[in-house]
C-alpha cells in the first residue's frame, strides 16, 4: 500500500520504502500505460482524497493532528494524534490501517509530523497571521421579500 503525505502549503508527497520504488514505477507504468485496466464496473469519475488537519488549542500548548483519508467523499482511514495510531472508519479502511499501524517507520514518522508539520507551521505563521487581532463586525439585514410570501430570511455578513 501506498501512504500520501500532506503539507501545509498542499504539496503532497508520496512515501514508499526504498526497496518498492521500481515496483511502484513499473505498476504506475503499466497501469497509465494500458486503458484495458480500467475495470468495467468502475466509476466515471471518483476523488481520492489526503487531508492533514492541525488543531492549535491554546496557542500550541495543546496541537491535535489528524489526517484523514477520503474516497469518493466517504472517510474511510484516519489518524488521529491523540490515539496515535491509524484507524479504520469504513470496513474499506480497515486493510489500509491495519497495514500502516505495522510499519513502526510509517507511525513514527506519522507521530512525528504533529512536531514537524504543525507545530512548524504554526511557528512560521505566527508572526505574519497570527498575531492579527481584528475586532469582528456583524451586519444583519432583512433579504429582499419573495414573490411568493415565503418566510423572511435575515442574512448576517461577517
Amino acid at each position: 500500500l501506498l501512504r500520501l503525505s500532506s503539507i501545509m502549503s498542499g504539496m503532497v508527497a508520496l512515501r514508499l520504502p526504498r526497496g518498492l520504488w521500481t515496483a511502484a514505477v513499473t505498476v504506475m507504468l503499466v497501469v497509465l500505460g494500458a486503458p484495458v485496466a480500467e475495470g468495467r464496473d468502475s466509476p466515471q469519475d471518483f476523488v481520492f482524497q489526503f487531508k492533514g488537519e492541525c488543531y492549535f488549542f491554546n496557542g500550541t500548548q495543546r496541537v491535535r493532528l489528524l489526517t484523514r483519508y477520503i474516497y469518493n467523499q466517504e472517510e474511510y482511514a484516519r489518524f488521529d494524534s491523540d490515539m496515535g495510531e491509524y484507524r479504520a472508519v469504513t470496513p474499506l479502511g480497515r486493510p489500509a490501517a491495519d497495514y500502516w499501524n505495522s510499519q513502526k517507520d510509517v507511525l513514527e514518522q506519522t507521530r512525528a509530523e504533529l512536531d514537524t508539520v504543525c507545530k512548524h507551521n504554526y511557528q512560521a505563521e505566527e508572526g505574519t497571521t497570527l498575531q492579527r487581532r481584528v475586532q469582528p463586525t456583524v451586519t444583519i439585514s432583512p433579504s429582499k421579500a419573495e414573490a411568493l410570501n415565503h418566510h423572511n430570511l435575515l442574512v448576517c455578513a461577517v
